[in-house]
């Protein structure tokens, strides 16, 4: 999956991993999105999906470069990579 119609074509790509429900909804394991910050990503990845995906898209945790993400306001620099996991069940 590939998402490149951010607003603006000059902010940065980013690589995508999503995981589990995430990438089931969305019907990929990975996309490439145009972001400036954490909750652009967010937008851009449920823009056009259908509403159970925007729903386990915003219910997921985002690890920014391997780091756990709640800031949706984060700057995003060029090369960075999101991991997208939604919630598990079980243990």
């Amino acid at each position: 999956m590939t998402d490149t119609a951010a607003t603006d074509a000059s902010a940065p790509e980013i690589a995508v991993r999503l995981f589990a429900g995430a990438a089931a909804e969305l019907g990929a394991d990975d996309a490439t999105v145009r972001a400036r910050t954490v909750g652009e990503l967010v937008q851009a990845l449920t823009a056009g999906a259908t509403p159970e995906a925007a729903r386990v898209i915003g219910r997921s945790s985002l690890l920014v470069d391997g780091v756990a993400c709640t800031d949706h306001g984060r700057v995003l620099a060029p090369g960075s990579r999101v991991d997208v996991l939604p919630p598990f069940a079980g243990g």
